[in-house]
Protein backbone atom coordinates (compact mmCIF):
# COMPACT_ATOMS: atom_id res chain seq x y z
CA UNK A 1 0.00 0.00 0.00
CA UNK A 2 2.95 2.32 -0.43
CA UNK A 3 2.23 5.57 -2.21
CA UNK A 4 4.04 7.35 -5.00
CA UNK A 5 6.43 9.00 -2.55
CA UNK A 6 7.47 5.61 -1.16
CA UNK A 7 8.05 4.22 -4.62
CA UNK A 8 10.02 7.33 -5.58
CA UNK A 9 12.39 6.88 -2.63
CA UNK A 10 12.75 3.19 -3.32
CA UNK A 11 13.60 3.58 -6.99
CA UNK A 12 15.92 6.52 -6.35
CA UNK A 13 17.94 4.33 -3.99
CA UNK A 14 18.37 1.76 -6.77
CA UNK A 15 19.26 4.55 -9.22
CA UNK A 16 22.00 5.86 -6.91
CA UNK A 17 23.52 2.38 -6.63
CA UNK A 18 23.40 1.94 -10.41
CA UNK A 19 25.09 5.28 -11.09
CA UNK A 20 27.66 4.54 -8.38
CA UNK A 21 28.63 1.28 -10.10
CA UNK A 22 28.93 3.01 -13.48
CA UNK A 23 31.14 5.68 -11.93
CA UNK A 24 33.30 3.21 -10.01
CA UNK A 25 33.96 1.13 -13.14
CA UNK A 26 34.31 4.25 -15.33
CA UNK A 27 31.74 3.01 -17.83
CA UNK A 28 29.75 5.20 -20.24
CA UNK A 29 26.52 6.39 -18.58
CA UNK A 30 24.38 5.20 -21.47
CA UNK A 31 20.85 3.74 -21.04
CA UNK A 32 22.00 0.15 -21.58
CA UNK A 33 24.62 0.30 -18.82
CA UNK A 34 22.23 2.09 -16.48
CA UNK A 35 19.58 -0.60 -17.05
CA UNK A 36 22.08 -3.37 -16.33
CA UNK A 37 23.26 -1.83 -13.07
CA UNK A 38 19.74 -0.83 -12.00
CA UNK A 39 18.63 -4.44 -12.44
CA UNK A 40 21.73 -5.51 -10.50
CA UNK A 41 20.83 -3.14 -7.63
CA UNK A 42 17.26 -4.44 -7.35
CA UNK A 43 18.34 -8.07 -7.16
CA UNK A 44 15.34 -9.00 -9.30
CA UNK A 45 17.48 -11.07 -11.68
CA UNK A 46 19.59 -13.48 -9.59
CA UNK A 47 21.15 -15.02 -12.70
CA UNK A 48 22.20 -11.56 -13.95
CA UNK A 49 23.78 -10.75 -10.58
CA UNK A 50 25.60 -14.07 -10.56
CA UNK A 51 26.97 -13.48 -14.06
CA UNK A 52 28.18 -9.97 -13.18
CA UNK A 53 29.77 -11.12 -9.91
CA UNK A 54 31.57 -14.00 -11.64
CA UNK A 55 32.87 -11.72 -14.39
CA UNK A 56 34.08 -9.12 -11.92
CA UNK A 57 35.78 -11.79 -9.82
CA UNK A 58 37.55 -13.29 -12.83
CA UNK A 59 38.40 -10.11 -14.76
CA UNK A 60 38.09 -7.23 -12.30
CA UNK A 61 35.86 -5.27 -14.69
CA UNK A 62 33.16 -5.54 -17.34
CA UNK A 63 34.18 -4.91 -20.94
CA UNK A 64 31.86 -3.67 -23.67
CA UNK A 65 31.42 -7.23 -25.04
CA UNK A 66 30.62 -8.39 -21.50
CA UNK A 67 27.94 -5.72 -21.14
CA UNK A 68 26.52 -6.54 -24.57
CA UNK A 69 26.32 -10.21 -23.71
CA UNK A 70 24.65 -9.57 -20.32
CA UNK A 71 22.11 -7.18 -21.79
CA UNK A 72 21.11 -9.53 -24.62
CA UNK A 73 20.96 -12.57 -22.32
CA UNK A 74 18.98 -11.06 -19.44
CA UNK A 75 17.40 -7.70 -20.28
CA UNK A 76 16.78 -7.28 -23.99
CA UNK A 77 13.04 -6.65 -24.57
CA UNK A 78 13.15 -9.14 -27.42
CA UNK A 79 14.86 -11.78 -25.27
CA UNK A 80 11.73 -13.69 -24.24
CA UNK A 81 10.13 -13.48 -27.68
CA UNK A 82 13.35 -14.64 -29.33
CA UNK A 83 13.54 -17.65 -27.03
CA UNK A 84 9.93 -18.60 -27.78
CA UNK A 85 10.49 -18.17 -31.53
CA UNK A 86 13.69 -20.21 -31.36
CA UNK A 87 12.04 -23.12 -29.56
CA UNK A 88 9.03 -22.96 -31.87
CA UNK A 89 11.29 -23.07 -34.91
CA UNK A 90 13.12 -26.11 -33.55
CA UNK A 91 9.82 -27.92 -32.92
CA UNK A 92 8.72 -27.15 -36.48
CA UNK A 93 12.03 -28.42 -37.92
CA UNK A 94 11.82 -31.59 -35.85
CA UNK A 95 8.27 -32.30 -37.00
CA UNK A 96 9.23 -31.71 -40.66
CA UNK A 97 12.11 -34.16 -40.36
CA UNK A 98 9.86 -36.79 -38.82
CA UNK A 99 7.25 -36.31 -41.53
CA UNK A 100 9.94 -36.68 -44.20
CA UNK A 101 11.08 -39.96 -42.64
CA UNK A 102 7.50 -41.21 -42.44
CA UNK A 103 7.02 -40.36 -46.14
CA UNK A 104 10.22 -42.23 -46.96
CA UNK A 105 9.09 -45.20 -44.88
CA UNK A 106 5.73 -45.21 -46.64
CA UNK A 107 7.56 -45.27 -49.98
CA UNK A 108 9.74 -48.15 -48.80
CA UNK A 109 6.68 -50.08 -47.63
CA UNK A 110 5.03 -49.55 -51.01
CA UNK A 111 8.14 -50.76 -52.81
CA UNK A 112 8.34 -53.76 -50.47
CA UNK A 113 4.72 -54.66 -51.24
CA UNK A 114 5.41 -54.46 -54.96
CA UNK A 115 8.51 -56.65 -54.49
CA UNK A 116 6.45 -59.27 -52.66
CA UNK A 117 3.85 -59.26 -55.41
CA UNK A 118 6.59 -59.67 -58.04
CA UNK A 119 8.27 -62.48 -56.08
CA UNK A 120 4.97 -64.29 -55.69
CA UNK A 121 4.40 -64.17 -59.42
CA UNK A 122 7.95 -65.42 -60.10
CA UNK A 123 7.51 -68.31 -57.63
CA UNK A 124 4.42 -69.38 -59.54
CA UNK A 125 6.35 -69.28 -62.81
CA UNK A 126 9.54 -70.95 -61.52
CA UNK A 127 10.25 -74.40 -63.04
CA UNK A 128 13.53 -75.38 -61.37
CA UNK A 129 15.05 -75.58 -57.90
CA UNK A 130 17.84 -73.06 -58.50
CA UNK A 131 15.44 -70.46 -59.79
CA UNK A 132 13.23 -70.92 -56.71
CA UNK A 133 16.25 -70.58 -54.40
CA UNK A 134 17.29 -67.31 -56.08
CA UNK A 135 13.77 -65.95 -55.66
CA UNK A 136 13.71 -66.90 -51.96
CA UNK A 137 17.16 -65.37 -51.36
CA UNK A 138 16.05 -62.16 -53.04
CA UNK A 139 12.91 -62.14 -50.88
CA UNK A 140 14.97 -62.62 -47.70
CA UNK A 141 17.32 -59.79 -48.69
CA UNK A 142 14.40 -57.45 -49.41
CA UNK A 143 12.85 -58.32 -46.06
CA UNK A 144 16.11 -57.60 -44.24
CA UNK A 145 16.40 -54.23 -45.94
CA UNK A 146 12.83 -53.43 -44.91
CA UNK A 147 13.58 -54.44 -41.31
CA UNK A 148 16.66 -52.20 -41.26
CA UNK A 149 14.64 -49.30 -42.67
CA UNK A 150 11.99 -49.81 -40.00
CA UNK A 151 14.67 -49.97 -37.32
CA UNK A 152 16.15 -46.65 -38.46
CA UNK A 153 12.72 -45.07 -38.50
CA UNK A 154 11.98 -46.37 -35.01
CA UNK A 155 15.28 -44.98 -33.69
CA UNK A 156 14.69 -41.62 -35.36
CA UNK A 157 11.16 -41.39 -34.00
CA UNK A 158 12.43 -42.23 -30.52
CA UNK A 159 15.12 -39.54 -30.77
CA UNK A 160 12.59 -37.02 -32.06
CA UNK A 161 10.22 -37.81 -29.21
CA UNK A 162 13.02 -37.13 -26.71
CA UNK A 163 13.98 -33.89 -28.50
CA UNK A 164 10.37 -32.66 -28.59
CA UNK A 165 10.01 -33.43 -24.87
CA UNK A 166 13.08 -31.28 -24.18
CA UNK A 167 11.68 -28.47 -26.33
CA UNK A 168 8.36 -28.66 -24.50
CA UNK A 169 10.22 -28.32 -21.21
CA UNK A 170 12.06 -25.28 -22.59
CA UNK A 171 8.78 -23.69 -23.63
CA UNK A 172 7.33 -24.32 -20.18
CA UNK A 173 10.41 -22.77 -18.58
CA UNK A 174 10.01 -19.65 -20.74
CA UNK A 175 6.32 -19.47 -19.87
CA UNK A 176 7.05 -19.85 -16.17
CA UNK A 177 9.70 -17.12 -16.34
CA UNK A 178 7.24 -14.71 -17.97
CA UNK A 179 4.69 -15.29 -15.18
CA UNK A 180 7.05 -15.23 -12.17
CA UNK A 181 8.09 -12.30 -10.00
CA UNK A 182 11.91 -12.31 -10.19
CA UNK A 183 12.50 -11.00 -6.66
CA UNK A 184 10.28 -13.38 -4.68
CA UNK A 185 9.88 -16.23 -7.17
CA UNK A 186 6.14 -16.17 -6.54
CA UNK A 187 3.61 -15.71 -9.34
CA UNK A 188 3.57 -12.17 -10.71
CA UNK A 189 0.59 -9.84 -11.03
CA UNK A 190 -0.13 -10.97 -14.58
CA UNK A 191 -0.39 -14.61 -13.52
CA UNK A 192 -2.51 -13.62 -10.49
CA UNK A 193 -5.00 -11.76 -12.69
CA UNK A 194 -5.30 -14.69 -15.12
CA UNK A 195 -5.63 -17.25 -12.34
CA UNK A 196 -8.19 -15.31 -10.28
CA UNK A 197 -10.47 -14.84 -13.27
CA UNK A 198 -10.27 -18.56 -14.11
CA UNK A 199 -10.76 -19.55 -10.46
CA UNK A 200 -13.94 -17.43 -10.18
CA UNK A 201 -15.32 -19.00 -13.35
CA UNK A 202 -14.58 -22.52 -12.07
CA UNK A 203 -16.05 -21.84 -8.63
CA UNK A 204 -19.19 -20.36 -10.13
CA UNK A 205 -19.63 -23.19 -12.63
CA UNK A 206 -19.06 -25.94 -10.04
CA UNK A 207 -20.83 -24.14 -7.18
CA UNK A 208 -17.70 -24.34 -5.03
CA UNK A 209 -16.31 -21.87 -2.48
CA UNK A 210 -13.36 -19.63 -3.28
CA UNK A 211 -11.43 -17.36 -0.91
CA UNK A 212 -8.88 -14.61 -1.42
CA UNK A 213 -6.17 -13.29 0.92
CA UNK A 214 -4.36 -9.96 0.62
CA UNK A 215 -1.24 -9.58 2.76
CA UNK A 216 0.70 -6.40 3.49
CA UNK A 217 3.95 -5.98 5.44
CA UNK A 218 3.46 -3.68 8.44
CA UNK A 219 5.56 -0.49 8.61
CA UNK A 220 7.51 -1.54 5.53
CA UNK A 221 8.38 2.05 4.58
CA UNK A 222 9.81 2.69 8.04
CA UNK A 223 11.89 -0.50 7.78
CA UNK A 224 13.22 0.54 4.39
CA UNK A 225 14.10 4.01 5.63
CA UNK A 226 15.94 2.56 8.62
CA UNK A 227 17.89 -0.28 7.00
CA UNK A 228 17.91 0.42 3.27
CA UNK A 229 16.03 -0.87 0.28
CA UNK A 230 18.29 -3.83 -0.39
CA UNK A 231 17.61 -5.12 3.11
CA UNK A 232 13.94 -4.38 2.43
CA UNK A 233 14.11 -6.73 -0.52
CA UNK A 234 15.41 -9.44 1.80
CA UNK A 235 12.30 -8.89 3.92
CA UNK A 236 10.11 -9.29 0.85
CA UNK A 237 11.83 -12.59 0.10
CA UNK A 238 11.36 -13.75 3.69
CA UNK A 239 7.64 -12.98 3.67
CA UNK A 240 7.29 -14.62 0.25
CA UNK A 241 8.93 -17.77 1.64
CA UNK A 242 6.51 -17.82 4.59
CA UNK A 243 3.58 -17.43 2.20
CA UNK A 244 4.87 -20.18 -0.07
CA UNK A 245 5.34 -22.59 2.82
CA UNK A 246 1.73 -22.23 3.90
CA UNK A 247 -0.03 -22.74 0.58
CA UNK A 248 -0.20 -25.94 -1.40
CA UNK A 249 -1.87 -27.89 -4.16
CA UNK A 250 -4.18 -25.76 -6.28
CA UNK A 251 -3.58 -22.58 -4.23
CA UNK A 252 -1.82 -19.67 -5.95
CA UNK A 253 0.52 -17.27 -4.12
CA UNK A 254 1.51 -14.09 -5.96
CA UNK A 255 3.29 -10.83 -5.41
CA UNK A 256 0.41 -8.40 -5.86
CA UNK A 257 2.54 -5.26 -5.89
CA UNK A 258 5.11 -3.50 -3.72
CA UNK A 259 4.98 -5.15 -0.30
CA UNK A 260 1.58 -6.76 -0.91
CA UNK A 261 0.99 -10.45 -1.57
CA UNK A 262 -2.16 -12.23 -2.72
CA UNK A 263 -3.22 -15.84 -2.20
CA UNK A 264 -6.04 -17.49 -4.17
CA UNK A 265 -7.60 -20.43 -2.31
CA UNK A 266 -9.92 -22.48 -4.55
CA UNK A 267 -12.54 -24.73 -2.93
CA UNK A 268 -11.84 -23.07 0.44
CA UNK A 269 -14.51 -21.67 2.75
CA UNK A 270 -13.98 -18.49 4.75
CA UNK A 271 -13.14 -20.21 8.05
CA UNK A 272 -10.44 -22.36 6.44
CA UNK A 273 -9.04 -19.32 4.62
CA UNK A 274 -8.75 -17.46 7.93
CA UNK A 275 -6.78 -20.41 9.31
CA UNK A 276 -4.36 -20.29 6.35
CA UNK A 277 -3.99 -16.53 6.82
CA UNK A 278 -3.18 -16.88 10.50
CA UNK A 279 -0.59 -19.56 9.76
CA UNK A 280 1.11 -17.13 7.38
CA UNK A 281 0.94 -14.30 9.93
CA UNK A 282 2.48 -16.47 12.65
CA UNK A 283 5.16 -17.85 10.31
CA UNK A 284 6.33 -14.33 9.46
CA UNK A 285 6.42 -13.01 13.03
CA UNK A 286 8.43 -15.95 14.33
CA UNK A 287 11.38 -15.24 12.02
CA UNK A 288 14.07 -12.92 13.32
CA UNK A 289 15.82 -10.81 10.70
CA UNK A 290 19.55 -10.35 10.38
CA UNK A 291 21.42 -8.06 7.97
CA UNK A 292 23.72 -10.32 5.98
CA UNK A 293 26.42 -7.76 5.31
CA UNK A 294 26.96 -6.84 8.97
CA UNK A 295 25.36 -9.64 10.98
CA UNK A 296 23.20 -6.99 12.71
CA UNK A 297 19.96 -8.30 14.22
CA UNK A 298 17.03 -6.27 12.90
CA UNK A 299 14.22 -7.71 14.99
CA UNK A 300 11.02 -9.04 13.45
CA UNK A 301 8.45 -7.89 10.93
CA UNK A 302 4.72 -8.57 10.96
CA UNK A 303 1.98 -8.68 8.35
CA UNK A 304 -1.66 -7.72 8.22
CA UNK A 305 -4.02 -9.91 6.20
CA UNK A 306 -7.49 -9.39 4.77
CA UNK A 307 -9.73 -12.34 3.88
CA UNK A 308 -12.88 -12.47 1.76
CA UNK A 309 -14.85 -15.19 0.01
CA UNK A 310 -16.60 -15.30 -3.34
CA UNK A 311 -20.20 -14.14 -3.53
CA UNK A 312 -22.75 -14.68 -6.27
CA UNK A 313 -22.15 -12.21 -9.09
CA UNK A 314 -18.62 -11.34 -7.97
CA UNK A 315 -16.06 -10.21 -10.52
CA UNK A 316 -12.32 -10.28 -9.82
CA UNK A 317 -12.48 -6.55 -9.08
CA UNK A 318 -15.33 -6.76 -6.54
CA UNK A 319 -13.70 -9.69 -4.72
CA UNK A 320 -10.37 -7.84 -4.58
CA UNK A 321 -12.07 -4.67 -3.30
CA UNK A 322 -13.76 -6.50 -0.41
CA UNK A 323 -10.55 -8.30 0.48
CA UNK A 324 -8.64 -5.02 0.37
CA UNK A 325 -11.22 -3.44 2.71
CA UNK A 326 -10.52 -6.25 5.20
CA UNK A 327 -6.79 -5.61 4.88
CA UNK A 328 -7.26 -1.89 5.58
CA UNK A 329 -9.37 -2.78 8.62
CA UNK A 330 -6.57 -5.02 9.93
CA UNK A 331 -4.17 -2.09 9.51
CA UNK A 332 -6.51 0.34 11.27
CA UNK A 333 -7.05 -1.95 14.22
CA UNK A 334 -3.47 -2.54 15.24
CA UNK A 335 -1.77 -4.52 12.42
CA UNK A 336 -0.26 -7.99 12.83
CA UNK A 337 -3.72 -9.47 12.56
CA UNK A 338 -6.16 -11.22 10.24
CA UNK A 339 -9.56 -9.71 9.50
CA UNK A 340 -12.35 -11.04 7.30
CA UNK A 341 -15.47 -9.52 5.79
CA UNK A 342 -17.72 -10.84 8.56
CA UNK A 343 -15.80 -8.94 11.26
CA UNK A 344 -17.84 -5.95 12.46
CA UNK A 345 -14.72 -3.73 12.37
CA UNK A 346 -14.55 -4.08 8.59
CA UNK A 347 -17.90 -2.46 7.89
CA UNK A 348 -17.76 0.07 10.75
CA UNK A 349 -17.43 3.68 9.49
CA UNK A 350 -14.03 5.18 10.24
CA UNK A 351 -12.28 8.47 9.57
CA UNK A 352 -9.87 8.44 6.67
CA UNK A 353 -6.34 7.73 7.83
CA UNK A 354 -2.94 6.88 6.37
CA UNK A 355 -1.67 3.34 6.93
CA UNK A 356 1.56 1.64 5.97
Amino acid sequence: MSGQADEHERTMAFAEIALGQIKALRQPAIPRNYEIWYAYATGYHPSLNQKINETLTNNGTLTEPDLDEIYVAYLSPAHLTDRIDSVGSKVKDEIEQVMAMIDAAAGSASTYTESLAGMSEKIGQSKDREGLRAIVESLVQTTKEMEASNQRLEERLSASKAEINVLQENLEAVRTESLTDPLTQLANRKFFDITLEAAIMDATRNNEPLSLLLTDIDYFKKFNDSYGHLTGDQVLRLVAMSVKQNVKGQDTAARYGGEEFAIILPNTVLRSAITVADHIRRAVMTKELMKRSTGEHLGRVTVSIGVATLRKGDSPQTLIERTDACLYAAKRHGRNRVMCETDPEVSAPVAAMQVA
